[in-house]
């Protein structure tokens, strides 16, 4: 096996983790729509907890962008 294809093959491998964190920010904000719908005096304190749940998961959306790129480029 070639060195480019070894490299193309790893990088497809590291960017599968972005599927996860689709889910999961689409999981991070149909939650806190359904809490602002069931209780939306509660949105003060809902909606910070969300932005932060959100910032973190893409987070790691960008960590795997990182190795995807350094296994391309690197």
């Amino acid at each position: 096996m070639e060195v480019a294809a070894a490299k193309a093959i790893g990088a497809g491998i590291a960017v599968i983790a972005l599927l996860g964190v689709g889910v999961g920010i689409g999981n991070i904000f149909s939650n806190l729509i359904a809490a602002i719908a069931r209780n939306p005096a509660a949105r003060e304190q809902v909606f910070p907890i969300g932005i932060l749940g959100f910032a973190l998961t893409e987070a790691v959306a960008l960590f795997a962008l990182l190795i995807a790129f350094l296994i391309l480029f690197a």
